[in-house]
């Protein structure tokens, strides 16, 4: 599925809003971005900051003080 980057981007921002099936999709879709060397580099940076700043709080949300991984 083709996206803009753009859409992409806007759903990041949604990742913990929606269910798992959705936030993998778009999760998905954003790494699709990233790996397209036709995506301008100002927004493949742009949509893999946001990735791994949702990957930090998804981190911090399931992973409990006393875990470890």
């Amino acid at each position: 599925m083709q996206i803009s980057p753009q859409t992409a981007y806007e759903n990041l921002k949604m990742l913990d809003q929606v269910d798992v099936v959705t936030s993998a999709s778009y999760r998905e879709l954003a790494q699709e971005i990233l790996a397209d060397p036709s995506i301008s580099l100002n927004w493949r940076q742009a949509i893999s900051d946001r990735l791994n700043q949702a990957n930090y709080f998804l981190t911090l949300k399931t992973v409990g003080r006393d875990d470890s991984y």
